[in-house]
């Protein structure tokens, strides 16, 4: 009875640990991490970047048709695994102590955005009633990525633009990186407002991606627009979010050189021998 009542806790201490090590190889590593962990990232966003490639082709006919087979498949696999992902990432929840308690721990952690984005990345899959093809929204999840950008430290003797872009190239990268999801999002979304009104115009959503890059810069050739009033809706959400998508690099860029200006000014007010800041 006493080695029964030793075991229990030692068993319970092997299964938190084994939760907690379960939430930081699924949490985004950092350089501080473990390769395993970093090797389990690459792979997950290798598998989505992969997946929105795959929803874009299978909207070109003869590739749909030609590799039917491989794209089901690859469909399977992908399931399966954010499947997995997310079952694991619920499970281990409860090792962070915002998310303690079996229940309502999991609840609240299962209804942040990110998570809700990988639920819907996947359900559809499951729900064979849901006639739209929300996969895409798993290119939502390389958001990721700008947790592991760190803050580049800036250089004292900023004399360009391009030392500017050098030291703002995590933020230009985030970016371009919520740029290209938004372009994503969108042209997939109207293709599927659009194409049953203007099937030879929105034919496809690589096609489509003509009409979001003109909308997203808000230059609008005209040669391809929606009609239904979703479609126009949409457009118009696009359009207004181009404007500010675009203002970010210019603010980013902006900040870069006041920053640089700032530099500037101290060096001229420090000793260049002995670093000390000169008085007068």
């Amino acid at each position: 009875m006493a080695e029964a009542a030793e075991d229990a806790p030692h068993g319970q201490s092997r299964y938190a640990e084994c939760k907690r090590i379960t939430m930081q190889l699924l949490n985004v590593a950092g350089p501080e991490d473990c390769p395993l962990s970093r090797a389990i990232d690459l792979l997950l966003l290798m598998l989505i970047i992969s997946n929105v490639a795959a929803v874009m082709l299978e909207t070109v006919d003869w590739i749909a048709v030609a590799w039917r087979s491989w794209f089901r498949a690859f469909e399977l696999l992908s399931v399966t695994v954010f499947t997995l992902e997310y079952v694991l990432r619920v499970w281990s929840a409860t090792a962070d102590p915002r998310f303690a308690k079996p229940i309502t721990g999991r609840i609240r952690f299962a209804v942040q955005p990110l998570l809700i984005i990988d639920l819907l990345a996947f359900l559809p899959f499951y729900l064979a009633a849901v006639p739209l093809d929300l996969r895409t929204l798993r290119a939502l999840r390389l958001l990721r990525l700008a947790r592991t950008l760190k803050i580049g430290r800036y250089s004292e003797s900023l004399q360009s633009l391009g030392r500017v872009f050098v030291a703002k190239r995590e933020e230009l990268f985030t970016t371009l990186l919520a740029g290209l999801v938004l372009l994503v999002v969108a042209s997939t979304l109207i293709y599927y407002v659009e194409r049953d009104r203007q099937p030879e115009t929105f034919s496809s959503i690589p096609a489509v991606m003509w009409w979001g890059v003109a909308t997203l810069t808000t230059v609008g050739y005209g040669d391809m627009y929606p009609e239904t009033v979703l479609g126009r809706v949409i457009g118009a959400a696009v359009a207004v979010l181009g404007i500010g998508l675009f203002a970010v690099p210019a603010g980013i860029l902006g900040s870069g050189f006041v920053e640089q200006l700032h530099e500037k000014k101290r060096a001229k007010r420090t000793c260049p021998h002995c670093g000390k800041p000169i008085d007068g």
